[in-house]
């Protein structure tokens, strides 16, 4: 919370990739996203911020993440990344790419 809007891309990347692995029961996401809803929110903003600077693995993670937990507030966020992802698929490794892709399917 407190370091948030000095995080920079990989920093965003890497939020939503812990995250992303943490597993919890659907009562226990629900929790956390009660919990936690401000901060996730301000997480959402921030990474739209910095998308135009994402490498393609700093997109992987954060697609990868963001889908492991669904948090529906970031389902534009995720288009956003989409969109960015698209044009530059011959600069992900083939693990970022089946990352990204299993992230929308």
């Amino acid at each position: 919370k407190r370091h948030g809007s000095s995080f920079d891309a990989i920093n965003v990347a890497t939020a939503w990739s812990r995250m992303g692995k943490a597993r919890a029961t659907g009562r226990e996401r629900a929790g956390f996203f009660r919990q936690e809803k401000g901060t996730l929110l301000q997480l959402v903003q921030h990474t739209e911020r910095v998308v135009p600077r994402l490498g393609a693995r700093e997109i992987a993670y954060s697609c990868y993440g963001m889908a492991r937990l669904r948090f529906e507030p970031a389902a534009a966020t995720m288009r956003l990344l989409g969109e960015e992802a698209t044009p530059r698929l011959g600069e992900f490794n083939a693990q970022g790419l089946a990352n990204t892709a299993w992230a929308f399917a």
